[in-house]
């Protein structure tokens, strides 16, 4: 009897469950249900829903073109890029939660804790896919 070499059995790519890419917008659209049956404030949620919303578009399109940089070697353009829009969607969301606030008390608080909770649901689905995902350069042969 010889000895016969098995490879390891690993899940093809895409069969593991990962973190959806758009569970904040998930939990987005399931916050206009505790909002209407919760009686809160839609105008907390019309604003956070659309800053949000507006704070993604730019997210999208940094992280596009931040690729491209980095495809193209300028690494600090790049992470200039990152940089900017991330501190930009920041203060986006807080000045919007500010403003509502100023208008009506109850509704920028809505507002803040509907931000408070995307920020973490966004932020604990990137985390998860970063650790779930294959490392660079080690995709399967």
């Amino acid at each position: 009897m010889g000895i016969v070499a098995v490879r390891p059995l690993t899940p093809e790519p895409g069969i593991l469950m990962s973190p959806p890419k758009y569970v904040d917008l998930l939990v987005l659209a399931a916050a206009l249900a505790v909002f209407l049956l919760g009686g809160f404030p839609l105008l907390g949620y019309a604003v956070a829903a659309a800053c949000w919303l507006v704070q993604r578009a730019v997210q999208a399109y940094a992280t596009k073109r931040a690729t491209a940089e980095l495809a193209a070697g300028n690494r600090q353009k790049a992470m200039g890029i990152v940089a900017a829009t991330t501190l930009g969607r920041v203060w986006l969301m807080a000045t919007a939660v500010l403003l509502v606030g100023l208008a009506e008390r109850e509704a920028g608080l809505a507002a803040a804790i509907l931000v408070l909770v995307l920020f973490t649901v966004s932020f604990a689905a990137q985390g998860l896919s970063h650790l779930f995902s294959e490392p660079e350069g080690q995709g399967a042969a």
